[in-house]
């Protein structure tokens, strides 16, 4: 097949991009130039959320399928629709699972459950995109939906903050604490970006996907308090664990009702069920320890790669400092 990556360079999309390449089809990488891309690939410099820079940039590409890992509003998803509308067999949407509803007491969760984007904006915007999509499958427009979940490729550590570079690490390393939401017990999933690979790679060209909504996630859920402590076991140090009720935390900093409100401090476990009726070589190899111990080793490979966002490290001495003073 011939297929046309809408960003094919980032956390998830390049290990798809590697992988299909890897399986003979061949891959065209649409991006602004700003990240290099590997020279087997076909690449299109264009900005994507510009209709007519889109439009000029692919006029000559004639493919299968459209892989957009980069579509976050309906003004993009139509600006897609306009661009490739009669000229695909398949175009595949990558949203994500924020938008589930997260209920209590009803896990796992499954396609079909009810969403919600009360507290994310990114969540709303991506239901909207997903209900354009589907008003718009048809023949000359076959839709497949995929929902990724935290997915991290080597050198994303897997974090409860909206940070997932080296400055936590950075922080075990040094003896200082870090912050786990509530009591840290709530389950987690993460999945390798090499294994959810596997999962999209199968819908590509899959006719009977179209008009259908997939998570692509492992079935391995860890609590948060788990996560730390296999970061402290990459890093040879144990993490000293603050444990802090998110409401506190987002009444300091609201822009963490985002990730924690919405995602990362409730129970996420998911049946993946559907994906493996559809693609069954779909399995999940690696285990949250195992991405979290490669990502460890990426990061000590160069020292260059330490990055340390002050920022964050900054919240976090604020959280704090305001929760031992709430607690005094």
């Amino acid at each position: 097949m011939r297929v046309l990556f809408l960003g094919g360079t980032g956390n998830i999309s390049a290990e798809v991009s590697a992988l299909m390449a890897r399986r003979g089809h061949e891959v065209t990488v649409v991006s602004r130039g700003n990240r290099p891309v590997p020279k087997e690939y076909g690449h299109i410099v264009a900005d994507r959320h510009d209709e007519n820079s889109l439009r000029d940039a692919v006029k000559d590409w004639k493919g299968d399928a459209v892989l957009d890992f980069i579509c976050y509003k309906k003004p993009q998803a139509e600006i897609a629709h306009n661009v490739f509308k009669g000229r695909i067999a398949h175009y595949l949407f990558i949203s994500t699972c924020m938008i589930y509803k997260k209920e209590p007491g009803r896990l796992p969760i499954t396609e079909d459950f009810p969403q919600e984007g009360r507290f994310s904006e990114y969540a709303r915007l991506k239901i909207e995109c997903e209900s354009y999509f589907l008003g718009v499958n048809g023949l000359d427009f076959p839709v497949t939906i995929v929902r990724p979940s935290h997915t991290l490729g080597i050198g994303k550590m897997a974090l409860p903050l909206p940070d997932n570079g080296f400055t936590v690490p950075a922080r075990i390393l040094a003896g200082r604490p870090v912050i786990v939401p509530n009591d840290g017990q709530s389950l987690w999933t993460i999945t390798a970006s090499s294994d959810f690979a596997v999962g999209m790679a199968g819908l590509v060209g899959n006719s009977k996907a179209v008009g259908e909504a997939f998570h692509i996630t492992s079935d391995q859920a860890v609590t948060w308090n788990c996560v730390y402590h296999e970061i402290g076991l990459a890093l040879g140090r144990e993490a000293i664990v603050v444990r802090m009720p998110v409401d506190f935390m987002c009444q300091e900093y609201p822009h963490l009702e985002a990730s924690l409100k919405s995602d990362r401090a409730k129970s996420l476990v998911f049946d993946n069920l559907k994906i493996k009726r559809f693609v069954p070589e779909f399995e999940c190899v690696k285990s949250p320890r195992q991405i979290i111990r490669d990502s460890v080793a990426w990061f000590n490979e160069d020292p260059e790669r330490k990055v340390i966002k002050p920022e964050v490290d900054e919240m976090i001495d604020t959280l704090l400092a305001k929760w031992r003073q709430a607690q005094s």
